[in-house]
């Protein structure tokens, strides 16, 4: 029985490179179910597809096979791999970091570097730029609908020795909660935090109490105020920021109907730091 294909890349939808991917994995079997993540990644952010993947992961049955293309080596001996995590999802991507966030959260228990001498769309030209059309969703699709089995993938690899991109992890320091931008919500500007609400109960905060929100870029601090931690964005006048529990359980920083990253100009990864304290 086939698997269902999820897509990802930072391809955009404004040229015929993600139709292109959903063409190869028909190819290997017409039947198979092909979804798309996103394909909005912005060009390079080998981070956010890393977060993009956990953020979705969880919610797909085991067996689901996601291919994450967002490759800026390209062409280059970074290693092309597949892995099969502890809930039995599997993600073929480039060996780039993009495996991040899944690695840390829900465990690796197996990885294969692709080989490229089977594992390769045949009549794919000597192009070394298209790899995700020639390789990824190549032995995506064929692992999807069982053309081949995990260990047709190719060799075997360390699990260890899959590429990792630095991360803050968050801590409790005092009255203080500490972690990083992970991500933004990226339509409305909002900020997302790795600070769980479990940790963040710790300080037996409370809705409605005051708290102040320090972020800082590469140590320099570029923004700080107090703000209520609210249940909603309702719990703010229209323009005011809030600290509010995300879809993940995790705090997001917001400006009620506005966009808090554009206001100033937040990023993502482990350079952003943002520090929470209860106000007395």
């Amino acid at each position: 029985m086939s698997r269902a294909l999820v897509l990802q890349s930072d391809f955009g939808l404004s040229d015929g490179a993600v139709s292109a991917m959903h063409g190869v994995a028909h190819s290997v079997e017409h039947s198979l179910s092909i979804f798309d993540l996103t394909h909005d990644i912005p060009p390079y952010n080998i981070w956010e597809a890393s977060y993009r993947l956990w953020q979705t992961i969880s919610y797909w049955t085991s067996d689901t096979v996601f291919v994450s293309v967002v490759d800026p080596g390209v062409g280059t001996t970074r290693r092309s791999v597949a892995v099969k995590t502890g809930s039995g999802h599997f993600i073929v991507t480039p060996d780039n970091g993009s495996l991040t966030h899944v690695q840390r959260t829900e465990d690796i228990v197996e990885a294969r570097e692709i080989d490229e001498s089977v594992n390769r769309l045949p009549k794919s030209g000597e192009s070394y730029t298209f790899h995700g059309r020639d390789i990824y969703a190549y032995t995506g699709a064929r692992l999807a609908s069982g053309v081949i089995s995990f260990e047709g993938v190719g060799p075997e690899l360390a699990v260890e020795s899959l590429i990792s991109l630095p991360v803050k992890e968050a801590h409790i320091a005092g009255n203080t909660v500490k972690g990083m931008i992970d991500i933004l919500d990226i339509r409305f500007g909002n900020v997302w935090t790795n600070i769980s609400l479990e940790q963040f109960r710790k300080m037996d905060v409370r809705y409605g109490d005051a708290l102040e929100v320090t972020i800082e870029h590469d140590g320099r601090k570029v923004y700080n105020n107090i703000m209520t931690f609210g249940r909603s964005f309702a719990d703010t006048h229209k323009g005011e920021p809030l600290v509010y529990v995300n879809s993940l359980d995790n705090l997001g920083i917001a400006i009620n109907q506005g966009s808090f990253a554009k206001a100033y100009n937040i990023g993502t990864g482990s350079s952003w730091g943002i520090a929470i304290s209860k106000v007395d």
